[in-house]
């Protein structure tokens, strides 16, 4: 979601869904579909447990991708740091992310202030996502990266970790600046690794004598690496969200075979100097989407992303659906796939 001009954000669980006949249909007097913004998932155990930006980090939990169930949040009290970074932290922490590796969980969240580049990335890990276990505790590991105006040209929020094929761990992150980089991690996967190890990943045109304070007119954000097959995937959002029909946000791809790039589009041009091959777009009902994470669960890869419907002024709405893959290796969405998928908000 679109940091720089999103405006205050706050939750709400309005929604429109039904199941009926194993089909899901429009009808806001019978059920709530998922509202959510920066949607990433993990599983445990057969569940699927989806966080999003929201209070503490609202999470929800599912055993069939579709049904869903609120189920609380991952802070009951602010991270003890926040205020530190942002004195006017409001309880709200952004675009999480979650991996897992040698049976911990890590999930990676984004403390920021409205238009500015005062943010940092935190962590904190549970050997579990089932808040019913005995052993359910996150336990919070503070600041991974922190960014600082005037010092820092990048915003430390959005973060998306992945491992290398050697289990090398790499945060990618950034919204707007000089757009989005990627930074390895050290075994912990708490701290950046020394010696640090620093690239760019994606950026934007920025005027040349613009305040190194502002975010600027390059409008790109939200960076996702996938691996498949030889190649890794970035997955980014360009353009505005969170203004109803007027909102531009939509989804680009570029590939390498290398996980630190460069990734070049379709037409062979760098992201990093502008270029991204149109993965999806929104249209008159859906005017933006975007903020999307790629899974592959049980040999089929998804996409898990955000969208604007405009009947429901503009409200965000969760969408899954299959990513599929043209004879060149580049991914693709069937846009019945996605128009069709609609969840259903159960009722606790």
């Amino acid at each position: 979601m679109s940091r720089m001009h999103k405006g205050k954000f706050f939750i709400t669980w309005l929604g429109v869904a039904v199941l009926s006949g194993g089909m899901f249909f429009s009808d806001p007097l019978q059920a709530e579909q998922v509202s959510i913004h920066d949607p990433v998932m993990a599983t445990e155990k057969g569940q699927y447990f989806l966080y999003s930006t929201g209070p503490g980090i609202t999470f929800y939990q599912s055993d069939d991708l579709k049904n869903w169930r609120l189920a609380g949040r991952v802070f009951a009290q602010e991270p003890t740091w926040a205020k530190s970074v942002s004195p006017g932290f409001d309880g709200h922490i952004w675009a999480p992310d979650i991996v897992q590796h040698q049976g911990k969980f890590y999930l990676y969240y984004s403390i920021s202030a409205f238009g500015k580049n005062t943010s940092a990335i935190g962590v904190t890990v549970n050997t579990t996502l089932d808040p019913k276990d005995p052993n359910y505790q996150w336990v919070d590991q503070g600041i991974v990266l922190q960014s600082v105006p005037h010092r820092d040209l990048w915003n430390a929020i959005d973060p998306a970790v992945i491992l290398d094929e050697q289990g090398q761990a790499w945060m990618s992150f950034g919204s707007f600046w000089a757009g989005l980089k990627l930074v390895k991690l050290d075994q912990s996967l708490t701290r950046i690794a020394q010696p640090e190890q620093w690239h760019t990943l994606a950026k934007a045109q920025r005027p040349a004598f613009l305040d190194d304070a502002e975010p600027g007119p390059a409008e790109l954000e939200a960076p996702f690496l996938y691996k498949k097959g030889k190649f890794y995937y970035l997955f980014v959002s360009y353009g505005k969200c969170c203004r109803g029909k007027d909102s531009t946000y939509h989804m680009v791809v570029g590939r390498s075979t290398s996980l630190t790039g460069p990734y070049l589009d379709k037409n062979g041009k760098d992201l990093a100097a502008g270029g991204g091959s149109v993965l999806l777009k929104g249209n008159k009902d859906w005017p933006g989407l975007g903020h999307n994470s790629v899974y592959g669960f049980d040999g089929k890869d998804y996409l898990v992303f955000h969208a604007y419907e405009l009947a429901d002024n503009g409200l965000q709405k969760l969408k899954i659906t299959a990513l599929q893959w043209d004879n060149n290796g580049w991914p693709l969405v069937n846009e019945k796939d996605w128009l069709g998928y609609q969840s259903l908000l159960l009722k606790n």
